[in-house]
């Protein structure tokens, strides 16, 4: 490192915002995770044994994934090297391999390779990695927050051990907050700030489990409040509450935050809780989330799971969905919260889709039989001579407009997919065939 280099790097340790200054150097400075990095735990011993194997940290913004990798840093005697995944391409991964070949060869010392949003990586430049990571080249750290089982390699996933990262809990969060208001070196100490309880309280309750959400909250503060006569910067709740204008969700609408949130809403619908559907919905509508997606998904409950039970349920939902694509939001949210909680609401009955899932099945693995040739297509000239259509009985010509006859094919006539429920109207339709079949 050059002179110029050197005093780059002491600049950067200074003015670099207040979440990466405050970042532990040790495991005992770490808050939070402890279901991780407890005394007793897995993590926690590795790092103090100087013993890691390729690992992945997956878990929400600002839930401490770099911070551990850099206590890692600070621990480990091994070569330790960071690569960002979002500037770094497959040369930057060979000179890594390259080095790190070299150092094991020369010196006898391993290298861990740290990568930060390693669900970035496209396929390739995480197949190239395998071969250095299977053979000891490099460890591998990867950080993610997204699920690296859906975004990561599963062949990187079996070579590694997957530590999941928790939101931090609002006492975890407090506790940052103080340590950033009166740490002299590295944190805001020097600018004499106190922080109120009820500031203290709300931020660390707005920034959802998010400690850099905080600490930028916090710094902000800080910076920008002025003095107060007794010379001390003072962070109220009105202060805190301009720092954060909007509380932070973890929702990420490629990530799989949004499919687990979408989950939830489904089955809050499906579980006929009219109470939890709205909430789910409230929370994907503040996150940005699109109200056409949000409409199919009720679409699809409203067949899926209401179905014939009250076949009005799609109807509305079809309604809400072409309504939010032509009035958009802010006014969508209501059209979408009235289908929500029809739906929600509506008698449920899935036997529909049983139905159908039965007769994919068989279509899909019996031969296929052959149609009746009374319900065959009689309207083309020849038909006759075929026999196609001969012996239909139109069902309007009988009582009930209803006539017993086969319409499903010999080797198939005693099958039964569809099976109404006792729900709803389902209950009127097994009435209505106990009538006409003078059952």
């Amino acid at each position: 490192m050059d002179l110029f280099d050197y005093m780059r790097t002491n600049t950067m340790k200074k003015e670099a915002p207040l979440a990466s200054r405050l970042r532990p150097n040790n495991l005992d400075e770490v808050v939070g995770q402890e279901h991780i990095i407890g005394k007793d735990k897995l993590l926690y011993r590795a790092i103090m044994a100087d013993k890691i194997s390729s690992i992945i940290f997956y878990g929400p913004p600002g839930t401490g994934k770099t911070t551990l990798a850099k206590v890692i840093a600070n621990t480990t005697k091994s070569v330790f090297t960071q690569l960002n995944a979002t500037a770094a391409g497959k040369k930057d991964m060979e000179a890594v391999i390259e080095e790190a070949k070299k150092t094991l060869g020369s010196y006898g010392k391993k290298t861990i390779l740290f990568i930060d949003e390693i669900h970035r990586f496209n396929k390739g430049q995480q197949d190239y990695l395998l071969p250095f990571v299977e053979d000891g080249t490099v460890v591998l750290i990867g950080a993610t927050t997204e699920n690296p089982y859906f975004e990561v390699n599963s062949a990187l996933i079996s070579r590694s051990v997957i530590f999941e990262l928790k939101p931090l809990g609002k006492e975890d969060i407090k506790k940052l907050l103080l340590r950033a208001v009166q740490d002299y070196e590295r944190g805001l100490g020097a600018y004499k700030a106190v922080i109120e309880e009820d500031a203290l309280e709300f931020l660390a309750d707005i920034a959802n489990g998010d400690a850099r959400s905080a600490l930028n909250a916090i710094e902000l503060g800080v910076l920008t409040t002025e003095r107060s006569d007794d010379g001390l910067i003072h962070i109220t709740l009105s202060v805190a509450g301009e720092c954060i204008q909007k509380r932070v969700l973890r929702y990420d609408k490629g990530g799989d935050n949004h499919y687990d949130t979408i989950s939830a809403f489904i089955k809050s619908m499906r579980g006929s809780d009219p109470n939890a559907a709205i909430y789910y919905l409230a929370r994907m509508l503040y996150a940005g989330e699109e109200v056409a997606f949000i409409a199919r998904r009720i679409m699809i409950c409203a067949a899926e799971d209401v179905s014939n039970a009250d076949p009005n349920a799609l109807v509305v939902a079809t309604a809400a969905a072409q309504a939010v694509e032509r009035i958009g939001m802010p006014e969508a949210q209501i059209i979408l919260a009235q289908a929500a909680t029809y739906v929600a609401c509506a008698p449920k009955s899935n036997s529909a889709v049983t139905a159908i899932f039965d007769a994919m099945k068989v279509v899909e693995h019996e031969t296929t039989a052959n149609i009746p040739a009374y319900l065959m297509d009689a309207h083309y000239p020849g038909a006759a001579k075929l026999g196609h259509g001969l012996g239909y009985k139109y069902a309007h010509d009988y009582e009930n407009h209803y006539v017993k006859q086969q319409y499903l094919p010999d080797e198939l006539k005693d099958r039964v997919f569809y099976i109404p429920s006792d729900n709803g109207y389902e209950k009127v339709i097994q009435e209505y065939f106990k009538k006409i079949k003078g059952e």
